[in-house]
């Protein structure tokens, strides 16, 4: 007879949640404890204040390409030798065969 074992993860009934915020709440889990950066004590949605919940610092890196993005619409479209916009508008096909004549 072959002997059958338990290979199910180790379940703690009382596992402590503790946000940043200083909050804390058990739960089942099956980590012993479990460390947060956000909970609904201190999260925007629940509390209904305006904040940025910004771990990673992707909101700054967000604002700082959008500077730039806003910098560069601003500046002067640059010119060609003919006085002509670096960027010209999509020509028809009618006027690309045209042109291979």
């Amino acid at each position: 007879m072959k002997k059958v074992t338990n290979n199910r993860p180790q379940y703690y009934p009382d596992t402590q949640v503790v946000c940043a915020c200083g909050n804390s709440f058990t739960v089942g889990s099956t980590k012993s404890e479990i460390k947060v950066d956000i909970c609904s004590a201190c999260h925007p949605f629940f509390t209904g204040q305006m904040k940025y919940v910004d771990a990673g610092g992707r909101v700054s890196r967000f604002e700082k390409r959008m500077s730039r993005a806003q910098k560069s619409a601003s500046k002067p479209k640059k010119k060609n030798k003919k006085g002509q916009s670096s960027i010209t508008s999509a020509k028809t096909l009618k006027e690309m065969l045209e042109q291979v004549k």
